[in-house]
């Protein structure tokens, strides 16, 4: 059947806050139905763009597992990428890739979700996919795949938990909140110890009961053929037999009886954390759309009592935040606070409750709530603003609200949302009732740690030489037989012609004082997105104080002339409007995000931003102690430090470029407010400017309206500093940072390369791609796959007006360093020598047909925009582009990877433990490692 939703819009008009007209409301059509074996289908027509999207979603994540066999959903997020029976290993990856598309997966306490965006002319074969693992994925389940997922399972946790700050947090959260026994008890990655118990006749007989078709919803949305794809549909699906019905499961919440504590040392930690959790309800729970009000109520802004007490007034922390999340059986409320180094976290708590007796008494106004909700409503545009994003809604909404069309009662339930109603849920939920409180402390630091928290059990994995594989490993496992099938599976379906490419529409405009402004105008949606660039960002710092640049981009956001922070920041958040600025190397960027009707009202803050700057005292101070705790705390992830370090390395010490454009605890210390208004004075100027603008505005309506700021700002000549070359890497050499106990190693390989105005940057770009540039690149599919020794292996180019690094890297097991490095180094002087015909028309094929893919939402087409302005590139660039892919022939391929690609002539840097590793790495031939500190500097 046909259905459409209407979303509701609840415009500033209804809050009284804009005499601009209400955009129309804008629905959604879809059609569901449900095949004869229980699969749900949802079909979404969208003709914007020649693309489509699939999205499975199988309902099923680690909340249906048992204790002691956990981790199997999780496992079958990546077991199910490898290959079926009638898809060969790995080709899930090729294929997409070669269609031009793109795909993932992910996996929840509820869901495993899998997607595909294709060019329209690869649907079939995406479905084709999809069905056969669906359908065909037992046959391949053996020993040997079982054994390499489990290592990659292993190393996703290291990256994600084991080998960052405060990783174990939801670990701990969980054990002390779920009881034994209850889904949410476990985490979704799982436990390593039940994956290593488990036998391949196990998991197969969990993918058994969960993953048929019957606890399935299928959505394809984008430009399709609404006859073709039912036929497909039912091709693909409709013969796949379903298990038995599994009953959907009923809620869970749980209940406290008293306040429990836990504490954690951390080794990667450098500042204490306080995390409270209530529990709370479910998803789509009447009380969770008030509940997720509470939490910005609570926390969000300069008013917020969290931010008032803990922020402002006992200055304890940098930043504050309370947030609900429900989940399909139960749901949390979750205030964080990561603290300033060496706070007594039990002061943190009394804050806290300071905060909540501040709210009892002050409360909040009307206008403080639909503030909020004007943000939400934006929030939830941008959520439906692609296929993928509508493909994403429409599954999760008929799986666990039993209908796609959900999608319009969900954001009015969050619209409905009154006064008493938060009042309700904080009475109900918050106040007075026992709670989960977990302290994280820096190693050493026991004494931070709440009153009353017992250490909590976290089970930290040692670092143990590795060992090779032997048969012994191996467990028996029935084979599997072939499944059949009414027709030949093994037949993958023909492509029709990609479709046409046509580009985005971009115009531009140069005002008389030199601010030149592009724009691509799109109706889709009810939305514009808007930036405006500065040149120079860190590049115009003083040397001698780096970061004044990125204070910049803070202290601007920090009120106005005519308006105190708190004053802005009301402004802004009556509007809806997400607005931000940052600062990068080369560039300082404000950008906004916002429904269309307020437009208008979001430029006036911009040019009174930009043109009337406060330099607001306290805040400055505010900003620069955070700025500081921000450094203190990257200083002890070790990512962190290999990207610190790395850059020290290519640039050398005394380069601008070498620097974090945080830039140091020193040099921040000794930044001045005059500083500030100096860099401001000598650096903004509409003639190193330009502006993109994307979304349903027109050209002449844009052009009128940044007409004010070609007026009123005036132009002025900004100096570029002179920079040194960089030193030249004439031979290799290694370097390594010692992170006691890391459970990973960050490893970068590289050199100073070429700058993006290079002629050579695009085609050695393209010339990366076999080797790390895609999922199936040679590093990753050695490393990752078949090794199992890291979560992911990357190589690429990057670069900007000046000349950036090419860099090979990876976060590895700790035990598997040399091995990693010099796999990497292998495969860099192999890759010298070319590659085949086959794989060089791969690499055609993916690059020149996902550009159908590169122009759907509004943030790539202002991406795109942005290139043109920064590079003075030629609006059809990617046209152009296309031609260079296309012209690339083998000898050209081995030329420029034989002078861009040399092995021998790079940094190789390790950051991981030196206790275990560093003795190892002599092995490599590189000359004794130099041992640097976590800023780069030589240490003894």
């Amino acid at each position: 059947m046909r259905y459409r939703s209407t979303l509701p819009l609840f415009g500033l008009v209804a809050l009284g806050l804009s005499s601009c007209a209400p955009e129309a409301p804008f629905s959604i059509d879809y059609e569901a139905y449900t095949l004869d074996n229980g699969l749900q289908v949802i079909l979404h027509e969208d003709r914007s763009d020649p693309i489509t999207a699939v999205a499975v979603l199988y309902h099923v994540g680690s909340g249906r597992e048992e204790p002691g066999r956990t981790g199997f959903a999780h496992l079958f997020e990546h077991i199910m990428f490898q290959e079926s029976q009638h898809v060969g290993q790995d080709q899930f990856f090729k294929k997409i890739q070669e269609a031009g598309g793109t795909l993932n997966g992910g996996t929840s306490f509820d869901q495993t979700i899998y997607f595909e965006i294709v060019p329209k002319n690869a649907l079939e074969m995406s479905l084709w996919l999809e069905a056969d693992r669906m359908g065909y994925v037992l046959s391949t389940v053996t020993e040997e795949a079982f054994l390499n997922q489990q290592e990659v399972v292993q190393n996703e946790k290291r990256q994600r938990v084991d080998n960052r700050p405060y990783g174990h947090t939801n670990f701990v959260i969980n054990k002390l909140l779920y009881p034994e026994g209850h889904p949410y008890n476990w985490q979704v990655i799982g436990s390593l110890e039940d994956l290593q118990r488990a036998t391949v006749d196990d998991v197969r007989a969990f993918f058994k009961k969960w993953y048929g078709p019957n606890n399935v919803t299928l959505v394809v949305a984008g430009d399709f053929d609404f006859a073709k794809t039912r036929a497909w549909i039912e091709k693909y699906f409709g013969d796949l037999p379903s298990p038995d019905p599994v009953p959907d499961p009923e809620p869970m919440p749980v209940t406290l009886s008293e306040t429990r504590r836990a504490f954690h040392e951390d080794n990667f930690a450098r500042s204490p954390e306080l995390t409270m959790v209530f529990p709370t309800v479910e998803r789509f729970h009447e009380d969770s759309y008030a509940l997720q009000m509470l939490g910005r109520l609570l926390s969000n802004g300069k008013d917020a009592p969290l931010y008032k007490v803990l922020v402002e007034d006992q200055k304890l922390t940098p930043s504050v935040s309370a947030s609900q999340r429900s989940n399909e059986i139960a749901g949390t409320f979750r205030i964080r606070i990561r603290a300033f180094p060496n706070t007594d976290l039990d002061d943190v708590g009394a804050a806290v409750f300071a905060a909540l007796e501040m709210f009892e008494e002050d409360g909040f106004t009307e206008g403080d709530l639909n503030r909020i909700k004007a943000a939400a409503e934006t929030r939830f545009y941008n959520g439906i603003s692609s296929v993928l994003g509508k493909s994403f809604q429409l599954a999760s909404y008929n799986e666990f609200a039993g209908s796609a069309g959900f999608i319009a009662q969900d954001i009015q339930n969050s619209l409905d949302v009154t006064m008493d109603d938060v009042w309700r849920v904080y009475n109900e939920h918050i106040k007075g009732k026992p709670y989960v409180e977990t302290s994280f402390v820096p190693r050493g630091g026991m004494q931070l740690a709440a009153e009353n928290s017992e250490r909590a059990a976290v089970v930290e994995e040692a670092i143990v030489a590795m060992q090779a594989p032997t048969v012994e490993l191996a467990r028996e496992s029935a084979p599997m037989e072939k499944l059949p099938s009414s027709f030949d599976r093994s037949i993958e379906p023909a492509k029709d012609a990609a479709p046409k490419i046509t580009l985005p529409d971009v115009w531009s405009h140069t005002y008389a004082n030199g601010l030149r402004i592009y724009g691509v105008e799109h109706t889709e949606l009810p939305l514009v997105q808007i930036s405006l660039t500065l040149r120079g960002g860190m590049l115009l710092d003083d040397p001698s104080k780096v970061g004044v640049a990125n204070l910049m981009t803070d202290i601007l956001m920090e009120g106005t002339a005519n308006r105190t922070p708190l004053e802005l920041e009301k402004a802004i958040d009556e509007l809806g409007t997400f607005l931000n600025m940052f600062t990068s190397p080369q560039s300082i960027v404000i950008q906004a995000n916002m429904l269309a009707s307020r437009l208008e009202d979001t430029y006036a803050l911009i040019e009174e931003i930009l043109l009337e700057p406060r330099w607001d005292e306290d805040e400055f101070a505010r900003i620069k102690k955070e700025t500081i705790e921000t450094i203190n705390r990257r200083g002890a992830n070790p990512a962190s430090i290999a990207s610190t370090v790395y850059s020290k390395l290519l640039y050398g010490s005394g380069h601008i470029l070498s620097n974090s454009t945080l830039g140091t605890r020193e040099s921040v210390e000794s930044i001045t407010m005059d500083d500030m208004k100096a860099y401001y004075g000598e650096n903004f100027s509409p003639s190193v400017a330009y502006v993109a603008i994307v979304g349903d505005v027109s050209r002449a309506d844009a052009i009128e309206l940044f007409g004010s700021l070609g007026e009123r700002w005036s132009a002025k000549e900004v100096r570029f500093p002179e920079l040194p070359d960089p030193p030249t890497v004439t031979e290799s050499k290694l370097y390594f940072v010692d992170v006691p106990n890391a459970r990973q190693s960050e490893i970068r390989i590289g050199y100073l390369a070429l700058a993006r105005t290079d002629g050579d940057f695009y085609p050695a770009t393209v010339m990366n791609y076999q080797l790390g540039g895609s999922f199936n690149g040679r590093v990753n599919m050695i490393l990752r796959e078949e090794k199992g020794y890291t979560y992911g292996a990357r190589s690429g180019f990057s670069g900007s007006q000046h000349k950036g690094p090419f860099t090979a890297s990876a976060a590895v097991r700790s035990n598997a360093t040399l091995e990693s490095v010099e796999i990497f180094r292998d495969e860099l002087t192999k890759y010298r020598a070319g590659l085949s015909a086959e794989d060089l028309e791969f690499t055609k094929s993916a690059l020149v047909l996902s550009n159908a893919l590169r122009f759907e939402t509004l943030g790539a087409i202002r991406s795109m925009i942005n290139q043109i302005a920064e590079y003075d590139l030629p609006f059809d660039y990617i046209k152009r582009r296309e031609e260079v892919v296309r012209s690339l022939t083998i000898d050209g391929h081995r030329e420029l990877a034989e002078e861009y690609i040399v092995p021998s002539r790079m940094i190789y840097l390790v950051v991981g433990d030196a206790k275990t590793q560093l003795g190892r790495l002599r092995r490599l031939g590189l000359g004794e490692p130099i041992l640097l500190d976590s800023q780069g500097n030589p240490v003894s």
